[in-house]
């Protein structure tokens, strides 16, 4: 069952959250935004805005998959290193990651000459494993999930000494992510709505901060997959949680509880938050390869996926989507891919049952054929649950243009008395 979206309905004012931390000191302001924006300059790109009329007529995409180490990452990850003291730094760094932050930490050490660790799940995509590696960190790989990576990380900090870098739990990183609000304010300063993806909620909270400051009347939309929605339920019971550890394509976003910085971060700027399936977001992957050119991995893909299949309004508001990273493991592209076909409508499998005997099979796909649908694959089995004395059953894969292609040929074969046993 989808689950409905959450809608703030709490006072805006929640400052007693804010400033429990740091002594009774906000943590993150937005002159630490401009801050990171200045001493980003250089390092991290300047990210395309680009329009998306194929997507919807108020559409942008915010590229950070084009950002260095593939994702918006490095922001935070190079303005935390750079806050370091130089104790901090003799000390080297070690950090937790799925994969994207563990590049950026990775690089932003060897820019400043600092040792780094990094703790990832040991189910981290491999190619994310060999570019930390490849950026000159050691990588410590950790069975189970993101937080077991994370308590690791914890452990060897305390054990060796190490400056603790939290992927989203630290003021100059979330400020690092801030500034892609301020790029978006630049690029389009009549902008009405931002949808940005979120894991532990490090890149929300910044660009909610960045956007709320100087643009309050600019919407902003968090989505999360629905396999592991923790910052929605959070928010939408009023209380940190912890949700069950769920599969999901978008690993980037894998985190099973945010931070009660971040967290009050989205209480205080957030307007919405809500959650994608797992098949929208490899549907929003597909779309973005065909139309937009350009390759974002599942997480950085929920933004798109929640406005294609109707979770965030675009219909009157001027959107912009983050689309965070492009770090994808093409191990699984064909699977993505696939799956996202279905969703789209552009593969669907029939089955049915035809009468054994010749000129059957040629009847069946002659409607089929008429219909313009092409078939991809047929598999023709007299002994099948569905069959009975006399029939066979044939399951075809077809290659369709939409949803409603779909529907079209299903609704020639039942004109024609066929039954269907998949729909």
């Amino acid at each position: 069952m989808a689950r409905r979206p959450f809608r703030r309905r709490f006072p805006m004012s929640l400052s007693e959250k804010l400033t429990a931390f740091n002594g009774g000191t906000t943590m993150v302001t937005i002159d630490m935004i401009w801050d990171a924006h200045a001493a980003l300059k250089g390092v991290a790109r300047r990210t395309p805005l680009e329009n998306a009329p194929r997507l919807g007529k108020n559409l942008y995409i915010k590229a950070e998959n084009l950002q260095l180490t593939g994702s918006f990452k490095l922001r935070g990850a190079y303005n935390k290193i750079g806050s370091l003291t130089p104790e901090e730094a003799a000390r080297g760094v070690i950090a937790c990651s799925a994969g994207n932050h563990a590049q950026g930490i990775a690089l932003s050490a060897a820019k400043h000459g600092i040792r780094s660790v990094i703790c990832m799940p040991a189910g981290a995509p491999i190619s994310k494993v060999e570019a930390t590696k490849s950026y000159g960190a050691e990588v410590v790989l950790v069975p189970g999930n993101y937080d077991d990576a994370a308590r690791e990380a914890a452990r060897l900090a305390a054990e060796k000494g190490y400056t603790f870098a939290h992927p989203f739990n630290d003021p100059y990183v979330i400020a690092g992510q801030g500034t892609i609000g301020l790029e978006i304010l630049e690029q389009l300063p009549d902008v009405e709505q931002i949808v940005c993806p979120i894991g532990g909620g490090g890149l929300i909270s910044g660009i909610a901060l960045a956007v709320k400051s100087l643009r309050p009347s600019c919407r902003v939309v968090g989505v999360q997959a629905a396999a592991v929605g923790s910052m929605y339920e959070s928010v939408r019971g009023g209380r940190l949680t912890t949700v069950p550890d769920r599969d999901t394509i978008a690993d980037g976003i894998h985190v099973l509880t945010p931070s009660e910085l971040t967290f009050s971060m989205c209480l205080q700027y957030v307007d919405e938050i809500v959650t994608v399936s797992e098949d929208e977001i490899c549907a929003a992957i597909l779309t973005l390869m065909e139309t937009q050119k350009t390759v974002a991995e599942g997480a950085g893909a929920t933004s798109v996926a929640a406005c294609l299949f109707g979770k965030v309004d675009i219909s009157e508001k001027k959107t912009v989507c983050v689309v965070s990273g492009g770090n994808m493991d093409v191990t699984m592209l064909s699977r993505i891919i696939t799956m996202g076909l279905v969703k789209s409508g552009r593969i669907a499998e029939i089955t049915t049952k035809v009468v054994d005997k010749p000129g059957s099979l040629i009847s069946l796909l002659q409607i089929v054929s008429q219909t313009g649908a092409n078939i991809v694959s047929i598999n023709h089995a007299r002994e099948d649950e569905h069959t009975d004395v006399g029939t066979c059953t044939v399951s075809m894969v077809l290659e369709t243009r939409d949803r409603e292609h779909v529907k079209q040929i299903k609704n020639a074969l039942r004109a024609k008395d066929y039954t269907l046993f998949n729909t």
